[in-house]
């Protein structure tokens, strides 16, 4: 595990603090108004789901003018490279390794099959079981997408430096990852 450099993180808050005149206590949810006597205004363009939001609509724009594949969209990418990872899977096993919900993975399959990258079989050992599995044409895909895919990254986190980019990974898979009290 790398190590987060806490002292790079202060001073990203800090520059941001500045640079946007709010308070850190209302830049991570907090009230300060203790401290102040009065209450800050919700900012909604402050808060965590917008800005996730916002830059993963950031990121798919960067996806799609990079992609070698003009016809792929960033979920089948990742579908594609789950089978690759995993080899002939169900679309349970589909949904648990892409974080991608069932009905929407269902699409997902109808397109790469209607595309001839991926074949739909029957589990011989579960004749109600249907097995996912990559087509040669789809590895085609995924081998031309793989340089395509770090570029995307790279240009997805160019104004970041290299603490920053260690930080942000770190947060947002401490923030993905699954919680039995997630409310």
């Amino acid at each position: 595990m790398v190590p987060i450099d806490l002292l790079a993180i202060c001073r990203v808050l800090e520059e941001y603090r500045f640079e946007m005149g709010a308070s850190v206590t209302t830049m991570i949810g907090g009230d300060d108004s203790k401290d102040s006597g009065r209450r800050d205004p919700y900012l909604v363009t402050e808060q965590v789901g917008h800005l996730l939001r916002k830059a993963y609509q950031r990121h798919l724009a960067i996806f799609q003018s990079n992609a070698s594949d003009p016809d792929l969209t960033s979920v089948q990418f990742v579908t594609l490279c789950a089978l690759h990872d995993l080899g002939p899977s169900s679309q349970v096993e589909l949904v648990k390794a892409t974080s991608v919900d069932q009905a929407t993975i269902r699409g997902i399959v109808e397109r790469l099959k209607a595309r001839g990258l991926i074949d739909l079989s029957r589990d011989e050992a579960d004749g109600r079981k249907v097995v996912i599995s990559l087509l040669p044409k789809g590895e085609a895909v995924l081998e031309q997408m793989y340089p395509q895919g770090h570029l995307i990254s790279e240009k997805t986190m160019r104004r970041l430096n290299p603490a920053e980019r260690v930080a942000l990974l770190f947060l947002l898979r401490k923030i993905a990852e699954e919680d039995e009290q997630v409310t």
